[in-house]
């Protein structure tokens, strides 16, 4: 894609051009098809692209040291608000961000979305915003060095509004998903240049060293490290038992944080 013209702000341009793959990214997940055992597939960047728009412009419009990778967005999380891990009351009060959010076209009766009125808290968003929060100063802080991500922007629910992973898809079906998903993060690495790329959980952190195994196009951006942070979901009987400060020693150990 062509760059904009120069006299246009460097944050600008690189909020602008994550943005444009992103929206490259939503048209090619968009015609992708699930069998069963998907019922249900919500796609946020459709319906609450007016708070991802404000997310990625107020806090991801910078090259950063650090990118966090997560694997796709929870039904209390970024389903309500299309903020990677975006916990409504996170979202809100740490973020401050605010806006309108529509719905999925095939809605779960028993997954409902509500916006930024949501009451459901995410666990795995509180766990992850908050810590980051007090660990940097808050938003101002983090957003210095960091950004966070979702591999896939996807939701996927089985008839009984039972959650499915991506990692859970059956391969046909995953393989034009995981392919958009790839090339748009091949795009974004290459705006953030982060020297360090980080999985949240196992499954990110196998995507990120895929991307960079093979051959790559002339002049993109390789992190000089990948690290993995321990997934914060409350599925994870490790992160119950103190997510922050194991977060805290892992970080420390890769040489993410001092």
């Amino acid at each position: 894609m062509p760059r904009k013209p120069a006299n246009i702000a460097p944050h600008v341009v690189i909020a602008q051009e994550v943005l444009a793959a992103t929206t490259d990214l939503r048209a090619a997940v968009n015609k992708c098809r699930f069998p069963e055992p998907v019922a249900h597939v919500y796609n946020p960047l459709d319906y609450a692209w007016a708070l991802h728009e404000q997310y990625v412009t107020r806090w991801g419009a910078t090259p950063r040291r650090v990118l966090f990778l997560g694997m796709n967005p929870g039904p209390w999380g970024m389903a309500q608000t299309g903020v990677p891990f975006g916990e409504v009351a996170a979202v809100r009060d740490i973020l401050r961000l605010d806006g309108a959010v529509g719905r999925p076209k095939q809605e779960h009766p028993k997954r409902i979305v509500e916006g930024l009125a949501c009451a459901r808290s995410e666990v795995s968003g509180r766990r992850l915003w908050g810590f980051f929060a007090a660990q940097c100063g808050g938003p101002e802080g983090f957003f210095r060095e960091h950004i966070v991500l979702n591999y896939c922007p996807l939701v996927f629910m089985e008839a009984s509004a039972r959650n499915l992973t991506p990692d859970k898809l059956p391969a046909a079906a995953a393989a034009p998903l995981f392919k958009a998903c790839d090339a748009w993060l091949r795009r974004v690495i290459d705006l953030y240049r982060p020297t360090y790329a980080v999985g949240v959980g196992a499954f990110a952190r196998k995507k990120l060293e895929a991307l960079h195994a093979g051959e790559l196009p002339a002049g993109a951006h390789i992190p000089a490290h990948f690290g993995t942070l321990l997934h914060p979901s409350p599925a994870s009987p490790a992160a119950n038992r103190g997510w922050e400060a194991a977060a805290l020693a892992q970080l420390r150990e890769q040489g993410i944080w001092s």
